[in-house]
């Protein structure tokens, strides 16, 4: 992928615990081209939310990062002191989390609000409210003046979490974050969120690193698309390859595992046997291999290698070895 906005290379992460060394992320590489949306799936406990942490710079105290680098426009994020990172937060680089109610502060209003993330800028309070309008008029909220005089609770979930994204994509960011924005949404405002991410990305420009397990969402929205299990990315491509041609069996499992995809009916859904590794006992080979049920000697020992199983499209696995 050429013209990289972010570029991560070998990042590790690691988590100080009562049992020893928790190592949730290891030796990630990933790149987001500008103007792409990169979706991020896997199980809980895959890495996701730290992979997210480590890019804004808000990991827990009890994380250390070993190894690994996180280049945001040409600079290296790891290497940037505490001011120049909080410069580029909510600037170049903005988020959307995944509950709103816990994003917005629920004692001041969301015109103060919008009005308050704006401080850097200083043009005059008339034109930053009139920036405030027109965002919340761009993510669809009517009478968006009326509004900025409302409180987050006197707004619907789905209200709240497009103040949200109007809010993160006020600055014009070259980069958003969006860590499962829709989770807490039913299906109808699920459907106008992706929506409306879709047709802001397309007329801002801006690239969006999208965080979610639900395949559905991220067959939707996402051009290309990132497999994560246990700290390691296991598999990348292009949307339509890896939910036509799934290389690794955790891949194709999940997949599986999609309520979308039961043909028939049944009264349990499917599941992966077995239970994620132990990441602070890691017993080295193949992260997936004590749940896979095509497991070779092999995958014991050794650590699998990338392997390109068709045109951009990656696989870490060692029954497509070349």
């Amino acid at each position: 992928m050429s013209d990289n906005i972010l570029k991560i290379r070998d990042l590790s992460v690691n988590y100080q615990t009562d049992r020893g060394k928790l190592k949730a992320l290891r030796n990630v590489d990933l790149d987001i081209s500008r103007g792409s949306i990169v979706g991020v799936v896997g199980e809980s406990g895959c890495g996701k939310s730290t992979l997210i942490t480590s890019i804004i710079r808000q990991l827990d105290s009890n994380a250390d990062i070993p190894n690994g680098s996180i280049e945001f426009e040409k600079q290296d994020l790891l290497k940037l002191s505490l001011d120049k990172m909080r410069n580029i937060s909510g600037t170049q680089l903005s988020i959307v989390f995944q509950d709103p109610m816990s994003t917005l502060n629920p004692v001041l209003s969301i015109g103060r609000q919008m009005m308050d993330i704006q401080y850097r800028d200083k043009t005059s309070k008339k034109i930053k409210k009139q920036r405030s309008i027109d965002m919340l008029n761009k993510v669809g909220i009517p009478d968006p003046q009326s509004q900025l005089k409302q409180y987050p609770h006197e707004l619907s979930g789905g209200m709240q979490q497009r103040v949200s994204i109007a809010m993160a994509l006020q600055a014009g960011p070259s980069l958003l974050i969006a860590d499962e924005p829709t989770t807490a949404l039913d299906a109808t405002l699920e459907v106008q969120i992706l929506k409306l991410l879709k047709e802001l990305q397309e007329e801002m420009g801006c690239s969006i690193l999208f965080v979610s397990h639900h395949l559905g969402v991220i067959a939707e929205l996402c051009d290309h698309v990132i497999v994560m299990y246990a700290g390691e990315i296991v598999e990348q491509g292009s949307t339509y390859e890896i939910f036509n041609n799934p290389a690794h069996p955790y891949t194709v499992k999940l997949l599986e595992c999609d309520p979308a995809s039961i043909s028939k009916k049944q009264r349990l859904l499917p599941s992966i046997p077995g239970e994620i590794p132990d990441l602070t006992n890691l017993s080295g080979g193949c992260i997936f291999k004590n749940r896979c049920d095509q497991s070779i000697d092999r995958c014991d020992k050794h650590t699998p290698k990338w392997n390109e199983f068709s045109n951009n499209h990656y696989v870490s696995c060692h029954l497509i070895e070349s």
